[in-house]
């Protein structure tokens, strides 16, 4: 295609998708896709990785082939970018589950040419009869998203992924491949780029920072569930999210705030299918205010004003929290995220982990290790963050998060520092942190008592201290590598190197000071204010009480219209005729003319009822649009790890591990679970229910248990072998 200059581009940018400027990196990226270079993006949750893809298969001829594994963002991406459009055929989800009428208008819109992305999962663009289909298109440039599940070194390889770039030679087309990512190590960056045979691709990083999120951790305490609730209630028509580590908090926490006449539901894998894709649409369509969920819930889910996430208990890694609060304020408008944090849990998380291999224990160990740091530390909550990505942040003070808003009272330590070391020398560096603490404060346990630790010098001389005090300074010492906790020998404390020269050499440390009035403290409400002028609030509800009237009658979520973040700026400016709205943050030219007339006659009518004095020059701001349990478990049954260590580092019973494996099966997705069945089912076994399932016509385990007979069959078994069947046999 001819060249586009940059002012060109940044029309289409407005005319199509509303927006005045393009978010760091988008616009060089689109420039070397359009002139048909390779490009490799790697850009924050919410850092608008999207539109990379999207302007440029708008501009150029012929198709854009997106592969995702992520089948709700692609839903998602299709209905907005038809409200973008006039042209329902614009962009097509092209999977099995369409039915066979809904394949054939798909096809036709791809050979008229009218599609200009075709969203694909990566198992259905390896199959042979749909790159036949592709071989008969034009296409303008694959863009690869969620581009690390190429590399075993990433959090959620995909084996399907790797057969990728033979597809495309196969289609043989030589058109640009762009890979997308929000995380990437140096090592998983250079696996993707070798996969996808292009080392020589320009790469773009860009920051982590996301300057519009307040990030605070609160202090677990037994007034939790208060705490969230009173939260909530304080922001009334906010869209959050909470994260539980478990499926039974989720559900429990869940019907706790619907109690509290809060509008939530639960969201996580254990849910029966329909049940889960209704509560998330339920959530999308804004008919609740919250989802209480895993992690399960919000890998693909684009829903941009998300106001806040809190984390019930801590992630089990620090890139895990980073993606979850990532998941708020997607339209560049406020969020605040909140984490309650309470060692026990990281310890719990610890324990589940001890009969891992060595290697996985101590990448393991390590993620907790960080996340405890950033829990305990007293720096900036962002700069922290951005350290771990490997960015600097200059700022001393962020100004939004609770370290830089209310530093933390710091005292010295020397002294009790000193008292900490010498017990765990003088106990031979042998117990872990609760006896350590017992002794210290002179707590005769019968423990204590049984190794006559009572009866030794140093018993009770930190006694003017209490447990949380001394609790937290051992946290602290971990961050500081003063000490170290030995996993393999069930988390006992030693001293380090450091620890050691600090003990023979005392210097003056300062730590936090822990108050034991924290407990009573409340979520901070005092969170910055980062807006540009003064929202109508009796407007704001009225325009968002008719979106969402109009989002019923289109059966879409209410943002796929307009964001709230161009409500609140029709808010500031009033807007009365359709140049006006065009002005307006995310609304394009298409969308103005879709859905803005009834916007505009109820602005107009609340102004001349209110006698408004309407600013004379429109402010335009920049805003722009921007896999879990399934992946992690196709991947370590891929590494043939055992599903009892499969289970327990999910938090699942065997049960339920088994029903998510039944569900990836049903799926489509074939799964080698041989492994395994050879490990726990005799061969003979293996052979009579494998013979039995090929005759039967009932697919019932409980009808198999009673005719293969109850004393020599368990329903375990019989389930196994029909998992396999069904692999083997359907997929």
């Amino acid at each position: 295609m001819a060249q586009i200059t940059s002012q060109e581009l940044h029309q289409q940018l407005k005319n199509i998708f509303g927006f005045n400027h393009f978010k760091e990196n988008q616009e060089v990226v689109i420039h070397n896709v359009l002139n048909g270079k390779d490009v490799f993006v790697i850009m924050p949750t919410g850092g608008g990785k999207s539109m990379c893809y999207q302007l440029p298969a708008l501009l150029m001829e012929g198709t854009a082939i997106v592969i995702s594994p992520l089948i709700a963002l692609m839903k998602n991406q299709v209905d907005s970018l038809r409200n973008f459009s006039m042209e329902k055929g614009i962009a097509h989800v092209y999977n099995s589950s369409l039915t066979k009428t809904e394949q054939a208008d798909v096809k036709e819109d791809l050979f008229n040419g009218k599609t200009k992305l075709l969203y694909v999962a990566p198992e259905f663009f390896i199959k042979e009869e749909n790159i036949s289909i592709l071989k008969k298109i034009e296409i303008s440039f694959f863009a690869i998203d969620e581009a690390h599940c190429i590399s075993e070194w990433g959090h959620d390889f995909r084996p399907e992924y790797r057969k990728i770039r033979n597809v495309v030679d196969t289609i043989g087309q030589k058109k640009p491949i762009m890979a997308l990512t929000a995380t990437a190590t140096p090592k998983v960056r250079h696996d993707i780029q070798k996969n996808l045979s292009m080392l020589d691709a320009d790469v773009y990083l860009s920051s982590f920072n996301r300057p519009n999120i307040y990030y605070e951790i609160k202090d677990k305490t037994k007034d939790i569930d208060k705490e969230i609730i009173k939260f909530i209630k304080n922001r009334p028509g906010q869209s959050g999210i909470v994260y539980c580590l478990s499926r039974k908090q989720v559900e429990d926490f869940a019907e706790l705030l619907q109690v509290n006449k809060i509008k939530a539901l639960p969201y996580h894998a254990g849910l029966d299918n329909n049940i889960r894709i209704e509560n998330q649409d339920k959530f999308l369509m804004e008919d609740i205010d919250v989802i209480v969920a895993t992690i399960a819930f919000g890998m693909g889910i684009d829903k941009p004003n998300v106001r806040y996430i809190i984390h019930y208990d801590m992630p089990k890694s620090l890139e895990g929290y980073y993606q979850e609060t990532g998941r708020s304020g997607r339209d560049d408008g406020d969020a605040t995220c909140v984490a309650f944090y309470c060692y026990d849990d990281l310890l719990k998380l610890e324990k589940l982990m001890k009969n891992k291999p060595f290697s996985e224990q101590e990448i393991s160990k390590q993620l907790l290790s960080e996340t405890m740091a950033y829990a305990e530390s007293s720096l900036c909550r962002r700069k922290h963050l951005l350290f771990y990505f490997g960015e600097s942040y200059d700022k001393e003070n962020c100004g939004c998060c609770d370290n830089c808003l209310h530093p933390k009272l710091k005292m010295e330590g020397k002294e009790y520092v000193q008292i900490l070391l010498s017990v765990i020398k003088e106990l031979k560096q042998q117990y872990k942190e609760k006896h350590i603490v017992n002794v210290i404060i002179g707590n005769e346990t019968s423990e204590i008592k049984k190794f006559k630790h009572n009866e030794i010098k140093c018993f009770g001389e930190g006694q003017d201290k209490d447990e949380k005090f001394w609790s937290s300074l051992i946290r602290q010492m971990l961050f500081e590598k003063l000490i170290v906790k030995d996993i393999e020998n069930y988390g006992i404390l030693k001293l380090t190197p450091t620890g050691e020269k600090f003990l023979k050499k005392p210097i003056s440390i300062p730590i936090v000071k822990v108050n034991n009035e924290d407990e009573d403290e409340e979520l901070d409400e005092s969170i910055p204010v980062q807006k540009d002028g003064v929202i109508d609030k009796v407007l704001f509800n009225m325009l968002k009480d008719l979106l969402k009237s109009i989002a019923k009658k289109e059966n879409l979520p209410p943002y796929v219209i307009f964001q709230e973040i161009s409500l609140e700026d029709m808010c500031v400016h009033y807007p009365t005729k359709m140049d006006e709205l065009t002005q307006i943050t995310g609304v394009g030219a298409g969308k103005a003319q879709k859905y803005g007339q009834a916007f505009i006659n109820l602005i107009r009518k609340y102004v001349e009822d209110n006698e408004i004095e309407r600013p004379q020059d429109l402010v335009v701001k920049s805003v722009i649009n921007k896999s879990g349990l399934k992946v992690y478990v196709i991947q370590n049954i891929d590494r043939k790890i055992s599903f009892e260590d499969i289970a327990i580092a999910k938090n699942l019973t065997k049960d339920e591990l088994l029903t998510e494996i039944e569900s990836i099966i049903f799926s489509g997705t074939k799964l080698d679970i041989n492994y395994y069945i050879d490990e726990t089912i005799d061969l003979y076994h293996q052979e009579e229910i494998m013979d039995y399932l090929m005759n039967t016509e009932l697919d019932s385990l409980e009808t198999a248990l009673r005719d293969l007979g109850e004393d020599e069959y368990s329903l375990e078994e019989i389930r196994l072998m029909r998992i396999k069947f069904l692999s083997d046999m359907g997929n």
